[in-house]
């Protein structure tokens, strides 16, 4: 999913427009409540100035003292109310901006949390993120500074020439002589802005796409010296941003003097003809004052509109992007109903076919039987198509074809949440939460209790280590566990695993990234975490793997060699050579 201009031309895209409110349906009182102050907002505002006229014409000019301060009452009186107007209009339209993206980003979100992991190996993280936080943020604006203020400042411009009319349509078309031009320098910038804001949408996102993945990948950008070049490609990227932004800039401050000017000149124009015909008596003075008032009400939402209709194009677009994400089928259909409390373990594979694109096949016809409380190790080259068994396994991409079933269920009969509940899985590179090691443990599980969690970690051999950090199972563990070392990381996720009590359990290279000394530690919780679990093994080190009960050697996507350590070693073939190749190495060291 990348971040490519859209076409924002239609501005009120009646489908667009259907989606987003299907989010205002909780909030309907709320939402009529504003319609109705956006009505009293605007006529209020249109009636102030024909009051004045009144007062002028009929109070002022004519001495009336007593109907001068009755008026002065009414004018008093109407200034509040139009004040607190104003205040419930805009405080009212926040709220429900606020609330209606509270329950878009969470809606979002939790259908990002459900998406297969195949959305996320070719979607950029930095895109996703934008999606969550500033495309959800800019509905906010659609709701309390887009359509709400929009459509106010419509029905403000529709009270005030009704007003005009009625009071004197000559003097009207006098005071809009200048209108036909403001309105095509609107239009142009409306235009001019709409292309920019685009840009700097397009380029926000790219600089969130290149900082997330460069901050994470720092290390690798600190090891190769290759600081100094990212720097020129982040001034590169960061450079389109600036520019982008000083468009917009440049359009804005081009086109607020100028429409100050156009609206100075229809002013001028209405108080040269209206000073005549005060003169002679053709138009009074109350009249010309409140068209004096009316023509500037009338000139400033018509600037404003073109910068609301712009925030509602984006608004339009950022509905368009999240509905696109939110209308994504990249899931693992949960159709299962099955939901056992307990498994055996038992796991088979039949005939298996699986590609991650089109027929690019990473496994090809794999059946094997995996008996309960049996451990099983799959071993071949990178690429082989080891890791891809364990996903399958979870359910985290969907084979092409054949069947995976376990204690005679095929897995998509289990309910998602159930199955992924009865299969642990410890992976080579731990992923650690900022938050404390408990919080990391039990990944915000309630229902488990610090003490399960210290007699998990007395099982795989954890507790000294955890204790010696200051705070035990409360040490602030930073991003990724930066301030661990790589053994401690892993022996966290035994813990992890080992607190959950999986049937089924799943150790993806689990040892090949610590030291020796480590390794002894970790093999001990590795024995006791596949203690009367059906295990499944991958690993480079064949040291680690040689107790299993069955060893599976994987090349290309397809089943090699099948069986034991010693029935491996007596075939002489792929696994043997695989041995005394790392047996070799070992003896030169």
């Amino acid at each position: 999913m990348e971040d490519k201009p859209q076409n924002t031309g239609k501005v009120f895209d009646a489908d667009v427009i259907k989606r987003l409110f299907t989010f205002v349906k909780p909030y309907l009182k709320t939402f009529y409540f504003i319609v109705f102050l956006t009505f009293a907002s605007a006529i209020l505002a249109a009636v102030r100035p024909f009051l004045i006229q009144y007062t002028v014409d009929n109070e002022i000019l004519q001495n009336d003292w007593e109907g001068l301060n009755k008026m002065f009452v009414i004018l008093a009186v109407l200034l509040v109310g139009h004040a607190i107007v104003q205040y419930l209009h805009t405080y009212f339209a926040g709220w429900l901006g606020q609330h209606v993206v509270r329950d878009i980003r969470v809606q979002l979100y939790r259908h990002i949390l459900n998406l297969r992991l195949k959305f996320f190996d070719r979607t950029p993280i930095g895109t996703l993120v934008t999606r969550n936080v500033s495309d959800v943020e800019t509905l906010s604006d659609v709701f309390s500074e887009g359509l709400a203020a929009m459509i106010g400042d419509i029905l403000q411009l529709v009270f005030i020439l009704g007003f005009m009319f009625y009071i004197d349509w000559e003097l009207a078309l006098v005071s809009l002589s200048t209108f036909p031009i403001m309105l095509v320098s609107t239009y142009i910038f409306k235009e001019k802005i709409k292309d920019t804001f685009q840009d700097v949408r397009t380029a926000v996102a790219r600089l969130n796409s290149f900082v997330q993945e460069h901050i994470t990948g720092m290390s690798i950008v600190q090891i190769f010296n290759n600081e100094k070049r990212e720097m020129e490609k982040f001034k590169e990227i960061n450079k389109e941003h600036t520019r982008a932004n000083v468009r917009s800039v440049l359009y804005y401050s081009v086109y607020f003097p100028v429409a100050e000017i156009i609206g100075a000149a229809g002013l001028g124009l209405l108080v040269w003809y209206g000073a005549h015909g005060v003169i002679d008596n053709d138009v009074s003075l109350g009249t010309l004052m409140a068209f004096i008032l009316y023509i500037q009400m009338f000139f400033r939402p018509i600037r404003m509109i073109a910068d609301r209709f712009n925030t509602l194009q984006l608004g339009v677009v950022s509905t368009e992007r999240l509905m696109r994400l939110l209308d994504s089928k990249e899931m693992i259909p949960d159709n299962g109903s099955y939901a056992p409390e307990k498994i055996k373990g038992n796991v088979n594979f039949k005939d298996v076919w699986f590609a991650y694109k089109d027929e690019d096949w990473v496994l090809r016809n794999i059946s094997l039987d995996v008996k309960a409380g049996e451990s099983v190790a799959f071993v071949g080259a990178t690429g082989a198509g080891k890791t891809s068994v364990i996903n399958l396994l979870n359910r985290f991409y969907e084979i092409n074809s054949g069947q995976i079933l376990i204690d005679g269920h095929d897995i998509k009969e289990y309910n998602l949440d159930v199955l992924r509940h009865h299969i642990g899985v410890v992976l080579q590179d731990v992923f650690l939460f900022s938050g404390t090691i408990a919080d990391n443990i039990s990944l915000g599980n309630k229902a488990i209790t610090e003490e399960q969690m210290w007699h998990a970690a007395d099982l795989v051999g954890a507790r000294k280590f955890i204790e010696r950090l200051p705070g035990g199972l409360h040490y602030q563990v930073m991003e990724r566990g930066a301030t661990l070392s790589v053994g401690q990381r892993q022996l966290i996720s035994f813990v992890r695993a080992m607190v959950y009590n999986p049937e089924i359990i799943i150790l993806d290279e689990a040892t090949s990234s610590v030291d020796s000394e480590t390794e002894e530690l970790i093999q001990y919780a590795i024995d006791q975490l596949m203690h009367g679990r059906t295990s499944i093994v991958i690993a480079h080190r064949l040291s680690t793997i040689q107790k299993a009960d069955k060893i599976i050697v994987m090349d290309r996507g397809e089943i090699k060699e099948m069986g034991n350590h010693e029935e491996l070693l007596r075939h002489e073939g792929y696994y043997a050579q695989l041995y005394h190749m790392q047996y070799k190495n070992m003896i030169d060291l």
